[in-house]
């Protein structure tokens, strides 16, 4: 048998060269991301119990290499053959969001890896739209997207060809790896000239920014690369600092002492000029530039508690005194691990303690007592997923719409999977696992 690489090793390699790509065409993001690492840093040297409990965790090294990234796509073909290319990669279509419901025609899954050692060396993710074609309401406008859309290939003959041998084989080599990457990056890239003349883009448009920009292009491109910060607020004051315009609002929940899900903000998107094919000159706004703070993943109790306070503290027009609001809404969630874990709010990774090691637990001890004795450790688990509210706020605020309300949407999570190939991991069930095999691997039955 062949030396293969590893699926971890092609995913770094794949989400450096998608870095080192997206910083070339947007260079906001470079700034972006040395002011991350700047004020994480500053973070892990302020707070020397954190910068230990990550390390101990495993789980310092994954902040340097950690980023998500954004495409959408127009077709089922598109999305299922997006599927293979991850699952390349060791990432797999964990979850199903409809953003309908914020009045952005897409729904979504992310596509990430989803093993414990997978994440530790990089959990880089992807989070894939799928246009909603039947939610355009002018049949002929309909018609006609999908004909653009039928009519493109957003993936290269190469890309194509590695994916299959990836499939026959069972693996890729390194020298087929490094095609690989360098062939399926082309699907992301960049492209300043439309596939449509200028009336119909235009027309799209004004059906919905959103439509125009998964329409009008030769691939799906990468509209945002995120990195991950240990201090948000931080990074947000600072950006004006480095001529970087931050969004209004932070999305998510408010600071705390234990961070939970997911806080989200970005830099205002790029007006970028294009060239429609009737020769007539343009501009097209639709890439930019996210920072995220991950905290402890929500059991789906903890869950709905999280969107019943979100939905009543509603939005803001100024950060300071939306965040303000946000906090006293989210006093109702409690803002200690130990709570956390008494009622089941949050899910919790389990390690011995060196003194656990030493006596490991003995049958009939329950978890409290071992908890309790110093020989077991409980940490959060980070969230590895995303929200679907902030995400559609993300979306709004960055092709310059101004937010809608929220409805019940429009969810079809059987079309999605049906155009994606295959069902959706559910992602409570994915860190359900991951908590019962902690457990176990302390000895805990």
């Amino acid at each position: 048998m062949e030396n293969f690489l590893t699926s971890d090793a092609i995913r770094t390699l794949f989400s450096q060269a998608m870095s080192n790509m997206y910083q070339q065409e947007v260079p906001q993001y470079g700034t972006l991301t040395q002011l991350v690492t700047a004020v994480n840093e500053r973070t892990l040297e302020a707070h020397p119990a954190l910068k230990n409990r990550l390390a101990a965790a495993d789980e310092l090294s994954r902040l340097s290499v950690e980023r998500h990234g954004a495409i959408r796509v127009g077709t089922a073909e598109e999305l299922s053959t997006l599927r293979q290319m991850f699952a390349v990669m060791g990432m797999e279509p964990v979850g199903y969001y409809d953003l309908s419901q914020a009045g952005v025609p897409v729904h979504s899954t992310a596509f990430r890896p989803v093993t414990d050692s997978a994440l530790r060396r990089n959990p880089f993710r992807v989070f894939t739209s799928l246009l909603r074609l039947e939610l355009i309401d002018d049949d002929d406008l309909r018609a006609r997207a999908a004909a653009i859309l039928a009519a493109r290939d957003i993936f290269t003959p190469g890309c194509r060809a590695l994916i299959t041998q990836h499939q026959q084989q069972g693996g890729l080599t390194a020298a087929d790896a490094a095609i690989f990457v360098k062939e399926a990056l082309e699907t992301f890239r960049w492209h300043a000239q439309t596939t449509v003349d200028s009336v119909t883009y235009r027309a799209l448009s004004q059906q919905h920014r959103l439509i125009a920009d998964v329409v009008c292009f030769r691939g799906c491109h990468i509209n945002h690369l995120t990195p991950r910060t240990l201090d948000i607020d931080r990074v947000q004051t600072l950006m004006p600092t480095r001529g970087i315009e931050p969004k209004t609002l932070i999305e998510g929940p408010p600071r705390r002492e234990v961070p939970i899900l997911l806080r989200q903000t970005s830099f205002k998107a790029l007006e970028e000029a294009v060239h429609f094919n009737d020769g007539t000159p343009g501009t097209h706004t639709a890439r930019f530039g996210e920072i995220e703070q991950r905290g402890a993943a929500l059991t789906p109790k903890g869950r709905m508690l999280y969107d019943r306070l979100l939905a009543e503290a509603g939005t803001g027009s100024d950060n300071q005194h939306h965040q303000q609001h946000l906090s006293a809404v989210f006093r109702d969630f409690p803002d200690d691990e130990e709570t956390l874990r008494n009622q089941a709010l949050a899910w919790f990774r389990y390690r011995l303690t060196e003194q656990g090691i030493q006596h490991p637990p003995q049958a009939g001890e329950t978890l409290k007592q071992l908890l309790a004795a110093g020989r077991v450790q409980a940490e959060p688990m980070v969230y590895e997923d995303f929200l679907p509210v902030s995400a559609a706020g993300i979306f709004q605020s960055n092709l310059g719409d101004v937010a809608q309300a929220r409805s019940a949407g429009n969810a079809s999570r059987a079309d999605f999977e049906t155009a994606l190939g295959t069902a959706v991991l559910d992602e409570m069930a994915l860190y359900q696992q991951m908590q019962q095999r902690s457990l176990e691997r302390c000895g805990i039955r």
